[in-house]
């Protein structure tokens, strides 16, 4: 078998199923407890929460880990809005994003927000002057991903943030298709709050 999807999955790096092992077996211990078991299991956690700030240019501490791709999108959307429901309803988001992000903007039209779905042109590409436009006094989110998961576009995510920063607008981008294989800066894109997924990078599901 040749495989040659590892846009939608890939193989665990031997690499990194080594360093893992002992957290199944030896230092297994709940990184939230004080003895020295769970010491180390904390310790484990910090240095991964350091790597991963260093991949995408950001602080350790503003790294959280999830179950994957799809709770971080709804952690980070949910998250924001849930926060600001008293400045606004209003979220910009585009019309090819993976359902992670798609499902969870519908779900909250249910709850009574009001979701902008902007549209691509011939290039795939969502046009930032649609984003200005689409800006209204109630917006508190906009959420466009880096890379798309089937056609590889990449989107305007630094001129978005930008702009998202330049109204004081929260900017969230789904970047699991693109960490790991392009550089991807939190700083130099003007981004929020981002989301990964190890899985896409030779970690583990």
């Amino acid at each position: 078998m040749r495989y040659m999807d590892h846009s939608a999955t890939s193989p665990v790096n031997p690499e990194v199923l080594e360093e893992m092992l002992p957290y199944f077996n030896q230092s297994f211990g709940n990184a939230s407890t004080l003895y020295a078991l769970g010491r180390e299991a904390r310790t484990a956690m910090e240095n991964a929460r350091k790597q991963v700030a260093s991949l995408i240019g950001a602080q350790p501490e503003e790294i959280y880990f999830t179950s994957g791709g799809t709770e971080s999108d709804n952690m980070a959307i949910k998250g924001v809005v849930s926060k600001l429901k008293n400045k606004g309803n209003h979220i910009i988001t585009s019309a090819i994003e993976h359902p992670a992000v798609e499902e969870t903007c519908k779900y909250l039209e249910k709850e009574g927000y009001k979701v902008t779905y902007l549209p691509v042109y011939e290039d795939g590409i969502v046009k930032v002057s649609d984003v200005e436009e689409a800006i209204t006094s109630e917006t508190i989110l906009i959420t466009v991903m880096h890379a798309n998961n089937e056609i590889g576009t990449i989107q305007p995510v630094a001129e978005i943030g930008a702009l998202a920063r330049e109204k004081g607008i929260y900017f969230h981008t789904d970047a699991v298709q693109s960490v790991g294989k392009i550089p991807v800066n939190v700083e130099d894109m003007n981004v929020d709050l981002l989301s990964i997924s190890s899985h896409k990078l030779y970690g583990p599901k």
